[in-house]
C-alpha cells in the first residue's frame, strides 16, 4: 500500500471517530510516516524500526493549564511500514489497524486508560 492510500485510510478511520470525541480534539495534527526517526526510536528504546506502528507527543488534555496557550500542535503520528508489516504478520485489515492505533493515540491525548480506550474503539 503506497503512502497516498494509506494516508486516505487515516484520513477515514479519524473521520468515523464519534462526533463528540472529533468536536473535543484541539490542537492536534495527525502525521503518517513510514518509521519513526531515530530520536523517537532512541527515546522509546525500540529495538526495531519495526516495534512502534503508533506514537501521541504533546501535552495531554486533562494536564492543560492556563499556561498551555500559544504552545505548537500535539501530533500523532501514524507508521505506515510497521503498520503495513504487523497488518501482513497477523491477518489484519490495515483500516482496521489504523482506526485502532489512532484510538489508541487519540486516548493517549484524552489521558484515558486503557479500558476507556478499548470502549470508544468497541463503539
Amino acid at each position: 500500500m503506497n503512502a497516498d492510500e494509506f494516508q486516505l485510510l487515516a484520513e477515514r478511520a479519524y473521520a468515523a471517530l464519534p462526533q463528540r470525541f472529533i468536536a473535543a480534539i484541539d490542537n492536534v495534527v495527525v502525521l503518517t510516516e513510514d518509521f519513526p526517526d531515530a530520536d523517537v526510536q532512541h527515546e522509546m528504546a525500540t529495538e526495531s524500526t519495526y516495534d512502534l506502528l503508533g506514537l501521541y507527543q504533546g501535552w495531554p488534555l486533562p494536564e492543560r493549564g492556563s499556561t498551555y496557550a500559544g504552545h505548537p500542535p500535539d501530533v500523532i503520528h501514524l507508521y505506515r511500514q510497521p503498520i503495513l508489516a504487523w497488518c501482513a504478520a497477523h491477518g489484519e485489515d490495515v483500516a482496521q489497524c489504523i482506526r485502532h492505533v489512532l484510538i489508541h493515540e487519540i486516548g493517549h491525548y484524552f489521558g484515558f486508560s486503557d479500558a476507556q480506550m478499548q470502549a470508544i474503539e468497541d463503539a
